[in-house]
């Protein structure tokens, strides 16, 4: 009981952080519990999927609140850059979120959806379709489907 807390929660944590701005790779924990073998595959990737859905939804609660801090001078992201994001984000829509799986550019797209005010429902459904996908995808090539 307490080894399945361990390994759902720490794939869950390492989910939820790979999700915000920290460089971290759940695919690689996910690749590793799956061909330990001890687990359920569909557990585990729900799992992952829950913590990096909610991982991307503290993303989104930021871009939210990112006017707040953007006259600030510590602040990293020049005015110019964020309206380059957003026309970006508004050419292609909510639909861009289907990438917010990928790498470099999918943790800034839950960010920007929340600055353009993405409803939380609509943002939610598309995240979790593509995280899902992308950690499905990782269990079948890892378990030969």
């Amino acid at each position: 009981m307490l080894g399945d807390l361990a390994t759902f929660g720490g794939l869950f944590l390492t989910a939820f952080a790979a999700a915000t701005v920290l460089p971290l790779q759940s695919e690689a924990a996910l690749v590793g519990f799956l061909l330990a073998g001890t687990h359920s595959p569909a557990a585990l990737v729900l799992a992952a999927t829950i913590g990096n859905v909610l991982g991307s939804v503290v993303n989104w609660l930021l871009g939210r609140r990112i006017d707040c801090f953007c006259d600030r001078k510590w602040f990293p992201i020049k005015p110019a850059a964020l309206d380059r994001a957003a026309a970006r984000y508004h050419r292609y829509g909510r639909w861009s979120l289907l990438l917010s799986w990928a790498p470099f550019i999918g943790d800034p797209l839950t960010v920007m959806a929340g600055v353009l005010r993405e409803p939380l429902w609509s943002f939610i459904a598309i995240v979790t379709v593509a995280k899902a996908g992308r950690y499905l995808a990782v269990a079948a090539l890892t378990l030969g489907l």
